[in-house]
């Protein structure tokens, strides 16, 4: 795929650090237009974690969006020229939903993921949200559903993307409720 002559290199130099990067196989990655507006570069991931190895057919955990915008010129707010906001989505039980740590508890999720990717992350900001619904009339259900939504950006420190992709995708399994990956495992390519 031809490069248009105006992108800085540092930029394509992130996006090939995104793409050198295997997720578990019950990630399901799609590359999708990045918002035009916040940045003069952007590109944007969504996923999905899915309760068996790339099946389609399996059901959703969690879904999400990885949005990386780079700006040469940096800019004040971001501290760096790089700043990735994502997002995570997923149900949780009602009971869960309800608990008043829940949001405390999800962003030390965020921040257990950045600590994973060490020194190379700064200025991380979000919000958690927990969205409570109940039906009625003639989509009334028997229960209520409850979902968690998690929203967050940091200013990375150079164009080595990679880390952060991982940080996120295992932000993304941590609310899908899967175990983390034992030390020293990683996860294998998909199979061609």
């Amino acid at each position: 795929m031809p490069v248009p002559e105006d992108v800085p290199e540092q930029f394509i130099r992130a996006l090939r650090s995104l793409r050198a990067v295997t997720v578990r196989p019950e990630i399901v990655l799609d590359e999708v237009s990045g918002p035009a507006r916040i940045a003069p570069y952007s590109a944007a991931l969504t996923a999905e974690v899915r309760s068996a190895r790339r099946s389609l057919a399996a059901d959703e955990l969690a879904s999400g969006r990885f949005v990386v915008l780079h700006d040469p010129a940096g800019q004040e707010a971001w501290d760096g020229t790089f700043r990735l906001v994502t997002l995570v989505r997923t149900a949780v039980e009602p009971e869960v939903g309800t608990d008043p740590l829940l949001a405390e508890v999800a962003w030390s999720w965020v921040t257990d993921a950045l600590a994973a990717v060490g020194p190379g992350a700064h200025a991380p900001a979000g919000t958690v949200t927990r969205v409570l619904s109940h039906s009625f009339g003639s989509i009334e259900r028997a229960d209520e559903t409850s979902e968690l939504e998690i929203r967050a950006s940091w200013t990375a420190d150079d164009e080595n993307l990679g880390p952060h992709l991982l940080a996120w995708t295992g932000l993304l399994c941590t609310a899908a409720g899967l175990e983390p990956l034992p030390d020293g495992v990683t996860p294998l390519p998909p199979r061609r």
